[in-house]
């Protein structure tokens, strides 16, 4: 009677009430623990994951790849010989982009290539870039999937965004190689660029490609710090390169201490300043007398010197040879572990001072005053 009494009394009833709310607050308060700690794990997982993709690429490129072949003015008829020849010399990284209109050539090359040697995909490291026209979300997978059947390859090493600004979408087959017209690569004098389109958008594509398998690696290319900076507030997965000219007479040493404090491989294209694109009356970085003077005495040539110089700062480098003399004459300078030119501190320096600032490749003179956001 005590007991029944008891528990159906309404003082009873509210400690039942509140030893209730306290048991589902303490369950609660765990589920929301263990929720928080499940997060914390992913989001941890997701950092190690990005982290991987950036941190190694710095040993891997330099050690690895040190020296890619440029794929850039090699014309369609070059391409067999090109691709072949630095092959068989040792090249195992290739730049293309499909603005260079030869990627289906070279994808039929290295077919052949893979097929009558020893030589096996995973030996080749690969890369290409977006084109503009596909910046946004729903056309960045269609822009790779073009790449990847001119090239005819599953997979991509690295894929970068080749410049920051997007133009108007241009619809293509990715099912027919080649392209039968240069209409992606049209700016219009600057009227054809977009800029509703975030690089944040273009991004988020690019890091679905990783997550499907599509491509093992991003990053950008012709990216300053702000812009750099900029798309790194937000990326899950960050850059792991980004692509620039760079030579003597453009070091870009601020973007260089960038990239290397935020674990970005800064990577060398141009890194000759562009002898065989260079306008009348544009400085001539090959015949630069100091540099004449210390390739003169290192028993290379000035070509060589920047290579060794741009190695020895801790950039990989992309250089273009159609002739196999020039290719052997590039590749000598990328021995992995024992380098067979070391520069001096002094030498470097006396290179360190030639620095110009000296763009060969303006967007200001091909996209008018929209060119200027990229640079300035």
């Amino acid at each position: 009677w005590t007991y029944r009494s008891t528990i159906h009394s309404p003082t009873f009833s509210r400690i039942w009430i509140l030893v209730g709310c306290g048991v589902l607050m303490l369950l609660s308060s765990r589920w929301l623990s263990f929720s928080t700690l499940v997060s914390l794990s992913t989001a941890r997982r997701n950092f190690t994951s990005a982290a991987c993709q950036a941190q190694p690429f710095d040993r891997m490129l330099i050690k690895d790849f040190p020296i890619g072949l440029g794929t850039y003015q090699i014309s369609p008829d070059q391409v067999p010989t090109a691709i072949s020849s630095a092959i068989k010399l040792g090249y195992r990284r290739i730049d293309c982009a499909p603005v260079y209109f030869n990627e289906d050539k070279i994808g039929d090359i290295l077919q052949q290539e893979l097929a009558k040697s020893d030589l096996e995909r995973k030996d080749l490291f690969l890369v290409s870039k977006l084109a503009s026209p596909f910046h946004r979300r729903e056309h960045v997978k269609i822009g790779l999937q073009k790449t990847l059947n001119d090239l005819r390859l599953d997979y991509l090493d690295l894929f970068l965004v080749h410049w920051p600004q997007a133009f108007t979408h241009v619809p293509i087959d990715v099912n027919q190689r080649g392209y039968p017209d240069e209409e992606i690569d049209e700016s219009d004098g600057g009227k054809r660029i977009d800029p509703t389109v975030s690089i944040h958008e273009t991004w988020k594509a690019m890091e679905d490609l990783v997550e499907e398998g599509l491509v093992r690696s991003i990053g950008v290319s012709n990216f300053p710090v702000s812009l750099l900076h900029e798309l790194m507030t937000q990326s899950k997965i960050p850059p792991a390169v980004n692509q620039v000219e760079l030579h003597p007479y453009l070091q870009q040493p601020k973007l260089l201490d960038y990239c290397t404090k935020r674990g970005v491989h800064l990577q060398a294209y141009s890194p000759l300043g562009t002898p065989g694109y260079k306008e009348d009356g544009e400085p001539n970085v090959m015949k630069d007398p100091v540099l004449v003077e210390i390739a003169k005495k290192h028993e290379i040539t000035v070509a060589q010197l920047c290579l060794v110089w741009a190695l020895q700062r801790g950039t990989s480098v992309v250089t273009k040879s159609v002739s196999p003399q020039r290719q052997e004459e590039n590749l000598a300078m990328a021995t992995r572990d024992h380098p067979k030119v070391v520069l001096t501190d002094e030498e470097m320096q006396q290179i360190s001072a030639l620095d110009r600032g000296y763009r060969f490749f303006r967007p200001e003179d091909w996209w008018g005053s929209m060119g200027m956001a990229v640079f300035n």
